[in-house]
């Protein structure tokens, strides 16, 4: 039962990790500079998983954990808005290139993976409990 505590647990660590990564992307939306105030628009970042067999040495379990924070390899939108002080010469502002559509997608599918291995953590904490109370 402790295995599948573990698991679960290191789902829920992970889908934190995306959910960070797309809010981060959510909020810098219209960020146009870099964290040195460079005229650089802000790369979206993309969480990936790997599995993670050191999870339970002694019973074996695999479980989930993140591999990697990858920058994602797009381009950023360009707007013509020449009255914006980061437009270039001719007018036009790079944006990032963040679809928010599918980023509150993502998002709701990395809530639903939360949830769901949440309520394994409930089941398995209950039967736990269940089986304590047969044997005392």
């Amino acid at each position: 039962m402790f295995n599948a505590l573990d698991v679960s647990t290191s789902a829920l660590v992970a889908q934190r990790a995306r959910l960070n990564a797309i809010s981060s992307n959510l909020a810098n939306m219209s960020t146009t500079r870099n964290e040195r105030g460079e005229l650089e628009a802000y790369t979206p970042r993309y969480v990936t998983f790997q599995t993670d067999t050191n999870i339970n040495t002694t019973g074996g379990g695999q479980g989930v954990k993140v591999s990697s924070v990858e920058y994602a390899n797009v381009e950023p939108n360009l707007k013509y808005d020449p009255g914006h002080p980061d437009a270039n010469e001719a007018g036009w502002v790079a944006y990032p290139n963040i679809d928010m559509s599918t980023e509150f997608v993502d998002a709701l599918e990395a809530t639903r993976a939360y949830e769901a291995n949440i309520g394994v953590i409930e089941i398995t904490k209950d039967l736990s409990q269940r089986t304590l109370q047969i044997l005392a």
